[in-house]
């Protein structure tokens, strides 16, 4: 079979995921993603207009794209996000959104109207107190609100919980109980490491201990994964939800990665952890065929991790500026 024009690596991954960040902004300032005074935020003039984003988009979905998930910042503070998400979902089988849930309330209507039914919510804490300093803003009341709202509207809420020792793992088990009478999913994930978010090894907190302090509490059964997820999920007996971890530092899932990365700056991203982006921007301003530049960009991705040894490297970007 062919592949000269399809998104499959050296390494016969093949890549039908995009993560659209549409921002770089974002209306909180979590420690493990942004530093605390922000970033430098990219001129507007370099940054792609709706227009430009929509024919990007169009393009990766002629090229074999067939899930589109949303990402910032948050994504959800860009004033055309509602016409870039229901013209994106025109495009693709599946659309979904990362969002930390401030402003989703805007938004249900027309994710039911265009079929977006799985909103992953970012709640590292079910302290209002905790909450206010993970994330240097009083807003856990509208978050917890607003995801309340999305379960009784059936949405498939998950949270993604981001857990660093010392700071909130001692909520694990809380995190947990929520799922026994409420259809919520909880996504324990490992801290991982960016510039600016302090992160050293004594922080983490690993796929193994979360597990095993689960284990102490419930009785747990193991749920199939698909082989693309990154979670490996869990189900206490008898719950309502779920919950999972994401062992993206201490059990890795490179090796079934179909996931590329368009940055909110118009560069293309093969993996989280790269130390180099593919501008797409100017080339297609140009009036370039981008299609070269990505396939390039796919063919070069390394095996795992951007090729780094990320306990003691860092990606050339914060979180923040590359979308997650």
């Amino acid at each position: 079979m062919k592949r000269e024009n399809e998104l499959y690596d050296r390494f016969e991954r093949k890549h039908d995921y995009l993560r659209v960040s549409l921002t770089e902004k974002c209306n909180l300032r979590c420690k493990y993603c942004m530093p605390a005074d922000g970033i430098p935020l990219t001129p507007k003039a370099h940054l792609p207009n709706t227009e430009e984003l929509l024919e990007i988009i169009s393009i990766f979905t002629e090229m074999g794209v067939k899930k589109i998930r949303f990402t910032g910042g948050e994504p959800l503070v860009r004033n055309d996000a509602g016409y870039l998400i229901e013209e994106a979902s025109k495009k693709v089988p599946e659309t979904a959104i990362t969002t930390n849930g401030i402003l989703i309330h805007k938004y249900f209507d027309l994710f039911e109207k265009i079929g977006l039914t799985s909103l992953n919510i970012s709640l590292d804490t079910l302290d209002p107190e905790r909450f206010q300093f993970i994330t240097r803003r009083d807003r856990f009341d509208k978050i917890m609100g607003n995801i309340r709202t999305a379960i009784s509207r059936d949405f498939h809420v998950k949270i993604n919980v981001v857990l660093l020792k010392g700071q909130n793992d001692d909520e694990i088990i809380d995190f947990i109980r929520w799922t026994e009478d409420t259809p919520v999913h909880v996504r324990f994930i490992e801290f991982m490491p960016f510039q600016g978010n302090d992160w050293d090894n004594s922080k983490l907190v690993p796929y193994f201990e979360i597990l095993e302090k689960v284990n102490e509490e419930f009785s747990t059964e193991k749920l199939k994964d698909g082989p693309h997820d990154t979670t490996k999920s869990f189900k206490v007996k008898g719950a309502a939800g779920t919950f999972s971890v994401i062992s993206s530092m201490t059990a890795p899932f490179c090796s079934s990665c179909n996931r590329l990365r368009l940055t909110a700056d118009g560069k293309m991203r093969n993996c989280l952890f790269s130390t180099k982006d593919t501008d797409l921007l100017t080339p297609l301003r140009a009036g370039e065929d981008i299609r070269p530049y990505i396939l390039n960009c796919v063919r070069d991705k390394k095996e795992g991790h951007g090729g780094l040894d990320i306990f003691d490297k860092l990606p050339n970007r914060s979180m923040i500026a590359i979308g997650g």
